[in-house]
């Protein structure tokens, strides 16, 4: 039997990907073995997407079933399993209608055409600016990347989608000023309630009301990217409930499928009712398998004892992060919410976020990066007091690894 290497990767694999040397073969709940046998827990989550973990059983069951009945239609006929879904989404959201495709990009593209159609439809062609953020990231297609609010995911691809104009993101003045100017022309506003490429940074109450206030007051649309928040990674089913507001569009993925590849814009019905047969579709969107997978995940994690389990498993690993840092001055910071945090390097750190990730890895512990200088966790959202114990007590000495290496430096 041929066995994979990373260098037979490089071989048949485009370079936009630079993974590191370690090959998952295998992943039960929290923890994941590769090809040697060597066990990592994972802190990582698939960035946030297994919450639930690896190989859940209530998942391999959903999906098994599902296989042994029906796989693909096509959106020409309407499935059992999608329509459930659908309905289990609008009951608990505020959304009165669901789109399903394939991941987390897709339904961003997919809730940024619908409040274009929305507003041209009941407005006209001249309202259609779309206001972003700085430093937001919202998915990797053409339209996402120039939304996005990160200048080198742009860079090389132009000539780039027009009418987006982006603004400092929890300025709530900068908002106000560019509404007065331009609400005749402005169509919607797209924000992540944590901005998690951006380095998980909490967008303010103020900040979020606001946006709500003023797409009242000027008819535009309030469009929020939970793909990274939502599903539960916050204590909350999304993240948008800790604000007291609530979006005309939100689009989801990435912990919706626990791994099975899902995403899902969902609207109010008045929204909704611009998307007439044959202006948007996805042939595998709405997918049998995908469905029956993301309802079987969904009717597990939308439960008082999964999320309310969230808060207690933050505090736990707020806690420690922060004796690891009391103990070796490295994070300045911890941000986010739930079980999306985020830790800032401080500046004796700073741009090397990169070097921890690579240590931990070494340690036996899976995270990631959110910027160069913030080290990412969004683990599973059941994963076991004892793996995070365990999971920290590897992180720290990693931690004591790197700041034992740069004390020698020092020295010599």
């Amino acid at each position: 039997m041929t066995t994979t290497t990373r260098e037979s990767y490089d071989q048949v694999m485009m370079p936009n990907y630079a993974p590191g040397d370690v090959i998952p073969v295998r992943g039960s709940g929290s923890r994941v073995w590769d090809q040697a046998g060597r066990e990592y827990i994972d802190f990582a989550g698939g960035i946030a997407v297994t919450a639930l973990g690896h190989a859940h059983p209530a998942l391999v069951s959903a999906l098994t079933e599902q296989a042994g009945k029906l796989w693909h239609t096509s959106n020409v006929m309407a499935t059992e399993p999608a329509v459930v879904l659908a309905e289990k989404l609008c009951n608990a959201t505020f959304a009165d209608r669901v789109f399903f495709c394939n991941s987390g990009t897709e339904a961003n593209e997919a809730a940024l055409k619908l409040a274009r159609r929305y507003s041209h439809t009941n407005f006209g062609p001249q309202k259609d600016l779309i206001i972003a953020f700085d430093n937001a990231f919202h998915g990797r297609s053409l339209l996402n990347i120039s939304v996005g609010g990160q200048p080198s995911y742009r860079e090389g691809f132009g000539p780039l989608p027009g009418s987006i104009t982006h603004l400092p993101f929890n300025d709530v003045a900068a908002l106000e000023e560019t509404f007065n100017s331009l609400s005749d022309t402005v169509c919607a506003v797209i924000v992540e309630p944590i901005q998690g490429e951006g380095g998980v940074l909490d967008a303010e109450p103020e900040f979020m009301q606001a946006i709500r206030r003023l797409c009242d007051e000027h008819q535009a649309l309030m469009v929020l990217d939970e793909v990274q928040t939502g599903v539960g990674r916050t204590g909350k089913l999304y993240a948008h409930e800790w604000y007291d507001v609530k979006p005309d569009i939100l689009a989801t993925a990435k912990a919706l499928g626990g791994g099975f590849p899902i995403g899902a814009t969902l609207a109010t019905a008045q929204v909704s009712e611009v998307f007439k047969v044959g202006t948007h579709g996805s042939t595998y969107g709405g997918n049998p398998l995908a469905c029956a997978v993301a309802t079987a995940a969904f009717d597990l994690i939308n439960t008082p004892e999964v999320l309310q389990g969230v808060t207690h498993r933050r505090a736990m690993l707020v806690k420690g992060l922060q004796e690891i840092s009391d103990r070796f001055d490295v994070f300045q910071a911890i941000r986010g919410q739930g079980l999306l945090i985020g830790c800032v390097v401080t500046d004796n750190w700073s741009g090397r976020a990169r070097e921890f990730l690579l240590a931990s890895q070494d340690a036996g512990v899976l995270t990631l990066m959110a910027g160069s200088d913030v080290l990412r966790l969004a683990p599973s959202l059941i994963i076991p007091e004892t793996d995070i114990k365990e999971g920290l007590e590897r992180l720290e000495g990693a931690v004591a690894t790197l700041c034992a290496g740069e004390d020698k430096a020092a020295s010599s």
